[in-house]
């Protein structure tokens, strides 16, 4: 199709979506590569226990899981991204090719440890950002009924960071009846849908992972010089 009706665009820049770019022409073989994040300091965290419980299915799936424990990690901007705490964080990042975000709900919110360790994943590093076209699952616990602010927010999280969030979702309500106390999570509706999450999951990072660069791949960013883009997306934090 010719630009010519648009006179507005950088021909240079442009490029016709292409389905045989959306197929690897060799396939990755690896186990997916799964970070978990949860968001709470408790003794006995819901949220920890039900990303553990995700990481056994995970595991069961097939995928190669790290969990990331946010104890002694600082608040952002009050140590410098030197901490050993924030370089773990990222160095597993950066390994991940999918995350499972998993917070309780507090305020009508997620938590701020929850918030923290997606604050200290940089946006970008040089002219990449290390989040992009990776995917996400998001999961939250509750005390009382069932609710999706956390979620929700994550999701909001999730778009600004450039991921690809998965449709399906877990929200746990009253935690508390849904875990033995070995920390186990007992069989019901709700161990199904998490059950659901991570297996579509799977899916969408086997579906996406060897083409994830061409998937967010942006014609305003092509159009930008890599200095200029460097340059913009390294602007001191306010």
């Amino acid at each position: 199709m010719s630009t010519e009706s648009l006179p507005q665009v950088d021909k240079a820049s442009w490029r016709l979506p292409e389905q045989t770019l959306l197929r690897p022409a060799t396939a990755s073989t690896h186990p997916p590569k799964i970070l978990m994040l949860y968001g709470s300091l408790r003794e006995r965290s819901y949220s920890k226990l039900l990303t553990l419980e995700a990481a056994r299915l995970l595991q069961a799936m097939g995928a190669e899981v790290k969990v990331f424990d946010p104890l002694d990690l600082p608040q952002p901007d009050a140590s410098p991204d030197s901490h050993p705490k924030v370089q773990e964080l990222r160095a597993l990042a950066a390994w991940s090719e999918g995350m499972v975000w998993c917070s309780p709900e507090r305020h009508g919110a997620m938590t701020g440890i929850m918030k923290s360790q997606i604050d200290w994943i940089p946006l970008s590093v040089g002219a990449v950002r290390p989040t992009q076209g990776k995917t996400l699952a998001v999961m939250e616990v509750s005390g009382g009924s069932q609710s999706f602010n956390a979620v929700n927010q994550m999701r909001i999280l999730g778009r600004w960071m450039r991921m690809l969030t998965i449709p399906n979702q877990s929200s746990v309500a009253k935690a508390f009846l849904e875990f033995d106390e070995a920390g186990r999570m007992k069989p019901s509706a709700y161990f199904d849908r998490v059950v659901d999450v991570m297996e579509e999951l799977i899916k969408f990072t086997l579906l996406t992972r060897d083409v994830a660069p061409y998937l967010v791949d942006r014609y305003s960013e092509r159009k930008e010089s890599a200095e200029a883009l460097s340059q913009r997306v390294n602007q001191a934090t306010l």
